[in-house]
């Protein structure tokens, strides 16, 4: 150690504590090496040399054929050294294992540990120090000076002199959070030369676990983090006080199955416009889309014979078996809104026109159609044997929260493992580069509209099921705030090309989840819009910050 009283080791002090553990580990493992050189090691250069010779289209089909046999020859033969060897091997590195256990922590960690706390310490003394002595410094020299520049040079010479002494201590600090971080991970170094790269779940949780800790970051932390902390906190707030508003808890069985109800058709819209951000774009024509696949899908599958027109023409669909106009409502309400996201799309895609612009223009062009058709009469309710054939409730369970987990799947099988899900990332992150890189920007682009229009399609026909029917142009009003602020929240970024759909899930569910307990509570509609604005202004100002510090 440095002296008596200090427990602050020298980088030479911490390498001859380690000296034993590497000598005793290292000799096994030399032990180890010789005995997989002809076993483990031999099987996996012969397989990468067979993978190798198969790949190789120089070769004809015999002497491919020829080669692999020879090949495989020796494979039996290595494979057999290995056998041989395994339980010897297995005794070597449990004596290793054994020894890491009883000295690693007690004779080098712990030891390294309790110098990193004091250099910790150390370094911030020294801080202190060093401000106090140019505190002293700076009012020495101002003292001596009148003139207002020179005043205002030397308190512009401290601030920077300051700033260099916490950038100092930052780097004092860092190194000292480095050389913690890689005495634990001499560890797991050794264990991983010796099971090659074999750990334990555990093994595995404790790395992730502190690999986390090496590289928390406070702030990035509450900028990725701070909204959905704050929320969870006034969910908690409601929590509390519901009962003793209402006298019932807000967290029962049922409150938060008819969150989920009411969630599952807003997933399908949230996950159409999700795709949109995710190119920078978005989507005002959402609450349109829902009014007008609500009307189509009540005057479909209404009770009886219309007793509204459109176009001044009353539609009996009576005559139809109900399954037949079960079917045929969901395939006009997702053609109607994928004609319509389509346009706004090519438009978009062609004349590089702001989605904006061209989903405004879809909003007031459906809304105009949609009431001018109806006169905005509601079309009453569907037949009441519907619901039960779309959406039943299982013992209580409402299957409508299962078509909303088959459309998460579905779309995050297609962002995350389909081309264009790739392509959609790469268009939204740099669509010039995508371009130069093959891309077409313009079918991505028309694309990732079509899939819109066909989940708002989906989301509109369930919502009908969902409230047996009453489609009015008016209805869906609003929506597409809560489709766009679910995503903002649940991370989908304006700026392009980052999002997760596990965001947009757990966006979607906070703002039902808000909304609900809000109602429950009995708070005025207009001042839940208000508290849905802020969250809305706080997502996005922390996505631009991020945007920010990124550049």
């Amino acid at each position: 150690m440095s002296n008596e009283n200090s427990k602050i080791l020298t980088a030479e002090q911490e390498l001859e504590l380690r000296r034993p553990i590497e000598d005793y580990v290292g000799k096994i493992q030399k032990k180890i090496d010789s005995l997989r050189a002809d076993g483990t090691d031999k099987v996996v250069s012969l397989q990468n040399h067979m993978d190798g010779i198969k790949r190789d289209r120089t070769l004809s089909k015999e002497e491919k054929e020829s080669k692999l046999e020879e090949d495989r020859s020796e494979l039996e033969k290595a494979k057999a050294v290995e056998a041989g060897n395994k339980e010897e091997i297995s005794k070597l590195i449990a004596d290793a294992e054994n020894y890491l256990k009883a000295h690693f922590e007690k004779d080098y960690y712990q030891r390294v540990k309790e110098s990193c706390e004091q250099e910790k310490a150390a370094a911030k003394e020294k801080y202190r120090r060093n401000v106090a002595k140019l505190g002293r410094e700076h009012q020495a020299i101002i003292s001596k000076i009148s003139d207002h520049q020179e005043i205002k040079d030397e308190k512009y010479v401290y601030k920077n002199r300051l700033f260099d002494a916490k950038m100092e201590l930052d780097k004092d600090l860092q190194q000292i959070k480095d050389r913690k971080h890689a005495a634990y991970s001499f560890k797991y170094h050794l264990i991983d030369l010796l099971r090659m790269s074999k750990f334990t779940f555990l093994e595995t949780r404790a790395q992730k676990w502190e690999n986390y800790k090496y590289t928390f970051n406070r702030r990035k932390f509450l900028l990725q983090n701070g909204l959905y902390i704050a929320i969870v906190l006034i969910f908690i707030m409601l929590c509390i006080i519901t009962p003793m508003v209402k006298g019932s808890p807000l967290l029962t069985y049922n409150n938060v199955l008819n969150i989920l109800q009411q969630a599952s058709p807003r997933m399908f819209l949230a996950l159409g416009v999700a795709g949109l951000i995710l190119l920078t774009g978005t989507d005002l024509s959402i609450g349109r889309m829902v009014g007008m696949g609500m009307t189509t899908a009540t005057i479909i599958m209404h009770q009886g014979v219309n007793t509204g027109s459109v176009f001044g023409h009353v539609f009996d669909f009576t005559g139809m078996p109900i399954a037949a106009r079960v079917i045929l409502a969901l395939v006009m309400c997702v053609v109607l809104c994928t004609f319509f996201t389509t346009i706004a799309g090519f438009f978009t895609a062609k004349f590089k026109m702001h989605p904006f612009i061209s989903t405004m223009a879809n909003m007031l062009v459906i809304f105009g159609l949609v009431t001018y058709a109806t006169k905005g009469v509601s079309f009453g309710a569907i037949e009441p044997v519907i619901p039960n054939m779309v959406i039943p409730k299982v013992n209580g369970f409402p299957t409508i929260i299962l078509w909303a987990v088959v459309a998460i799947a579905v779309v995050w099988f297609i962002w995350n493992k389909t081309t264009f899900g790739k392509n959609l990332y790469a268009v939204g992150g740099n669509p010039e580069a995508a371009a130069v890189s093959g891309i077409s920007v313009f079918r991505v682009t028309v694309g990732a509209f079509v899939l819109a229009g066909i989940l708002y399609g989906f989301g509109s026909w369930l919502e009908c099921a969902r409230m047996v029917g009453s489609g009015s142009a008016a209805y869906g009003q609003g929506w597409e705030m809560d489709a766009i602020a679910a995503c903002v929240v649940g991370g989908v970024s304006f700026t392009g090309g980052i999002g997760k759909i596990s965001g947009v899930v757990v966006g979607v569910i906070i703002f039902t989840a808000l909304t609900y307990s809000l109602t429950i509570l009995g708070i005025d509609t207009n001042l839940q819009f208000v508290f849905s604005g802020i969250i809305i202004l706080v997502a996005v100002t922390l996505d631009c910050l991020k945007y920010v510090q990124k550049k």
